[in-house]
């Protein structure tokens, strides 16, 4: 029997008063959180959230971006109909957006915010500080920031890239104190208004979407930009469109990733990803998907912006007048730039170390897919820990890019909340 939202906080107060069944605990509220919370509410399985509801989408994305995929490829994922954007757009009496409409972060947080009312209901913003294995029985331990405490049959970790953001090992020494908006060197998910570079030398580093689309809004602001790319080019997304040639299609097929044979395959069946060596899967992870600029942006970097390719940071050390870089050319030559800020559009390490409310025994007791410290998961998206599932970028080095990109959501949703529903009502 599916459970109604107004039955949720009854279930809570339980929860934290140690009577009833313990709840599943999912750790994160953006788009694999509230999906999977959605499928097992649904299912009638108790269970809490606890995050701030696309808290990495308000926080860690500069005002004026948008998403680089297009509306189909978006869905949140609930097991009943209306839960898709276009329901959002149409419950709201907005249009409907197509593929060559590029969608604005914030629309997309508005529809994360309404679908969490609509299919998740209450969402705690507190933070989990430990999850520890349980000491008398089965399930786990899940202590909050607010030092409340409560039993959980199973946990899903959903948070995102949250604390994993990469900055080079040339520019972290500018910043002991760490990389942030007033260091010498950031990173593009410490920002939500590049405005204060006004007026200010900025050099990007990076090729992909977070760099381009990061200078284009700095000039934008009034910055003065360069971007440093290590790759001999940039590579621009193809325009969308439905009318491409019937060859033209079978050569290169659609998928909500991009284009082309590989993404297809993956995006279609992540369970024969898992199923593939190591070595393999983590080949795709890294090559599948490389660094590019959605097709929307091109007009407001190509011809506008400095873009330097075939070249890398050899060096920086802080100057009087700012940051001064050693930069390598195409040809090994190197070139010294001053700028006043460095922003690193360096990307996310998937580092299980980074998770900080993993007890060391649990830790200890998750294995890695080899040659990365991402946890192996297997068939449901659990973890070597009984009862421990990982949703999200670092379920990726085991069931392919997808789970990248918000299109994962539905293939890990109904697999979590299947898996997890059996867990919680084994005897």
């Amino acid at each position: 029997m599916t459970q109604s939202l107004p039955e949720q906080r009854p279930a809570r107060e339980r929860a934290f008063a140690g009577s009833g069944p313990p709840p599943v605990v999912v750790i994160g509220a953006g788009p694999y959180g509230l999906s999977v919370a959605a499928h097992l509410r649904a299912g009638g399985v108790p269970v809490l959230v606890f995050g701030e509801t696309l808290g990495s989408w308000r926080h860690a994305m500069a005002t004026g971006m948008f998403l680089k995929s297009t509306p189909d490829a978006v869905d949140l994922s609930a097991p009943v109909p209306g839960a898709r954007l276009a329901d959002f757009r149409r419950a709201h009496g907005e249009p409907e957006l197509t593929e060559l409409t590029p969608i604005p972060c914030d629309v997309f947080v508005r529809y994360g915010q309404w679908f969490q009312k609509q299919h998740v209901g209450e969402v705690d913003p507190a933070r989990v500080v430990s999850v520890d294995r349980a000491t008398t029985d089965s399930g786990f331990t899940v202590r909050l920031d607010d030092d409340r405490e409560l039993a959980a049959a199973a946990v899903v970790v959903a948070t995102g890239l949250n604390g994993l953001a990469h900055v080079p090992a040339e520019l972290t020494h500018l910043c002991p104190d760490g990389a942030g908006r007033g260091a010498l060197v950031s990173h593009t998910s410490h920002h939500t208004d590049l405005s204060p570079y006004a007026g200010r030398r900025v050099a990007v580093i990076g090729g992909g979407q977070s760099a381009l689309e990061s200078a284009a809004l700095l000039h934008e602001a009034g910055a003065e930009v360069q971007v440093l790319v290590r790759e001999d080019h940039v590579l621009w997304g193809s325009t969308p469109g439905s009318a491409r040639a019937r060859w033209r299609r079978m050569a290169r097929p659609y998928s909500p990733l991009g284009t082309g044979w590989i993404l297809a395959a993956v995006c279609r069946a992540p369970g024969a990803v898992r199923r593939l060596p190591a070595a393999v899967r983590m080949l795709l992870f890294r090559r599948a998907l490389g660094p590019s600029g959605g097709w929307w942006l091109r007009d407001r970097v190509e011809g506008v912006l400095r873009v330097r390719t075939s070249c890398r940071v050899t060096r920086a050390e802080a100057a009087r007048s700012g940051v001064r870089l050693e930069v390598a050319g195409p040809r090994s030559a190197s070139e010294a730039l001053t700028v006043d800020h460095v922003l690193a559009a360096t990307g996310y390490r998937l580092d299980l170390d980074a998770v900080p409310f993993l007890s060391p025994t649990v830790r200890g007791a998750l294995a890695c897919v080899p040659g990365s410290k991402a946890p192996r998961l297997k068939a449901g998206f659990e973890s070597s820990v009984p009862g421990l599932y990982f949703a999200g970028s670092l379920a990726a080095p085991t069931y392919g890019p997808m789970m990248r990109f918000v299109a994962g959501t539905e293939y890990v949703a109904t697999r979590i909340a299947a898996h997890a529903a059996r867990r919680v009502s084994a005897p």
